[in-house]
Formats: C-alpha cells, sequence, structure tokens
C-alpha cells in the first residue's frame, strides 16, 4: 500500500463501523494493518476496534480530534508528501462528515497530494434509509445549534424546506430541540428519531413532532441520536384555511395571539408563519 520514497503515498479515509464491529469493510481492516499512519479521533478507540477485528496495528497512531486537528496537519501533510500512506479514522462513520478529516483533506488538494477513500457506515444514510421517510432528495445539517436563539432561527429556516433533512442531537438537547422544532414548524411534521444505530439498544421512533416531542420530555433519552425530519409540504390553501379559523376566534373574542396558538397546534404551519399571515390578512 506504501508508495517509494520518490512519490508521494496517500491520505486514505476509512468509514468505521457506527457501533456493530461486524459493520468493518476487509479493505478496512487490511489497511488498519498495513498503513504508515493511523490518525484517529479516539486513539484508544481504534485500538480497540482493531482488537475486535483480530488485527495488529503495526503503524504510528496519533490522535486526530478536533482541538489537534490544525496542529496535526502539517506533519501528516509531509508524511504523504514523503511517501507514507495516512489512514484518518474516527470514532463512528466518515471521517469529514461532522467529524475531523475535512480540514486535512482540503489541504491535501491544495497541495495537489493524493486522497482516497474506503467507504462503509454512515449514520446519515443508514438513518435516512431507516425513517421511512422520502430519501430521493435530503439534506444534511450536522449537529443542530446548541444556542436556543440560533436553534429557533435554524428550524424556521426549515419551514419551506421540501427535502428530508437529517441531523444529529445530543441525547441532553432532543427534548427542546424538538419543542422547539413544533413551535417553529408545527406539529404535523413527520419525523423519526434513530438512537443507537447498530447497537445492542437500537430504536427508531417514527411519528409527528407533537408526538416525538411529547415522548422525548417524558424519557431520559441516552445514546448516539440522528433525526430524520420531512420535508415542509405546507399547501397555500391550508394556510388560508388556518387563517381563516383564526379569525373566526378573534370575532368570538380571543386574542390574536391565544387563536394562533390554539389553531395552530398539532397543525402543519409553523406558529410563526401562521400568526405572520394572519396579521397580513387582517
Amino acid at each position: 500500500m506504501v508508495s517509494t520514497a520518490e512519490e508521494p503515498g496517500l491520505l486514505l479515509l476509512a468509514a468505521t463501523p457506527l457501533g456493530d464491529p461486524g459493520d468493518a469493510s476487509a479493505r478496512l481492516v487490511a489497511a488498519l494493518g498495513d498503513v504508515d499512519v493511523v490518525a484517529a479521533e479516539d486513539t484508544r478507540r481504534v485500538r480497540t476496534l482493531a482488537t475486535a477485528l483480530g488485527v495488529r496495528i503495526t503503524g504510528r497512531v496519533v490522535s486526530h480530534y478536533d482541538a489537534v486537528e490544525a496542529r496535526r496537519a502539517p506533519a501528516l501533510l509531509d508524511a504523504v508528501r514523503g511517501g507514507q500512506t495516512v489512514l484518518v479514522v474516527t470514532d463512528a462513520g466518515m471521517p469529514s462528515v461532522s467529524d475531523p478529516g475535512f480540514r486535512l483533506v482540503s489541504e491535501c488538494v491544495a497541495a495537489g497530494l493524493p486522497v482516497s477513500c474506503l467507504p462503509g457506515p454512515s449514520a446519515v444514510t443508514t438513518a435516512l434509509a431507516l425513517s421511512g421517510l422520502p430519501c430521493d432528495r435530503f439534506c444534511f445539517d450536522g449537529f443542530a445549534p446548541r444556542r436556543p436563539g440560533e436553534r429557533r432561527r435554524w428550524l424556521a429556516s426549515l419551514a419551506d424546506e421540501a427535502r428530508t433533512t437529517v441531523f444529529f442531537e445530543s441525547p441532553r438537547r432532543l427534548a427542546v430541540t424538538l419543542a422547539d422544532a413544533v413551535t417553529e414548524l408545527g406539529g404535523q411534521r413527520q419525523i423519526a428519531v434513530c438512537r443507537e444505530l447498530t447497537k445492542t439498544y437500537e430504536q427508531v421512533l417514527r411519528g409527528s413532532l407533537a408526538e416525538l416531542a411529547g415522548w422525548a420530555a417524558a424519557d431520559e433519552v441516552r445514546g448516539e441520536i440522528t433525526v430524520v425530519l420531512a420535508g415542509g409540504s405546507a399547501a397555500p390553501a391550508a394556510l388560508d384555511e388556518l387563517v381563516a379559523r383564526v379569525h373566526q376566534r378573534v370575532e368570538a373574542g380571543e386574542r390574536l395571539k391565544d387563536a394562533v396558538h390554539a389553531v395552530a397546534a398539532g397543525g402543519s404551519v409553523p406558529k410563526r408563519e401562521l400568526y405572520a399571515a394572519s396579521l397580513a390578512r387582517g
């Protein structure tokens, strides 16, 4: 696998199992035992994986996580320039996809150095396939924003997104994220929450945003979470009908804000959109 010293080596990205070591490809097994350098998000985890796969890592193992990625890049590029093969792995799934790797790939490309990939497990496509939601067109949005204001603005931006959206979320923040999604997107938007994919306690919950927000609020959610959100499909006619219902309640003496809240609850139109439309149409 290693090139001669007169030629550049290779930066090799490799997908690692999400949980079950049996999902490792034969090419990954071969690479772990053959490359000059293994750049791992967690050096202990890659050694544990190698043991589970029955392979001995013979090359140098270096840490390559977010906080040190920029610092490690020059030495790893020098290794590739010098004819060595550098294997980049993360804790699970494909490097660069919300994990370390992108910086190193972009710098190798800029330097004209060879880059290749060993395909394999991905939480994004695994969750998408299991979700039961349309997957002919989709987008991946990384991790949901942590700050409440940024998260709500991000969710609001998905109101008119027709494609299925996949994103990651911390189990500690899942309940508040889904509650915000109900507010911004309406309770009827379909969703799948995928937990611990390929692991012993894998769980996939499917339903409306309102249903799964209730589940997340009531349960202590644990494990790795991937969320799949159906695309928006609210038709103008549906919005007109909801606005008419809001005005009926207002004419009966209810405050506009309360009327919007009542009509939007469990509906397919976000509360903010319904409020703006109700104001605009008198």
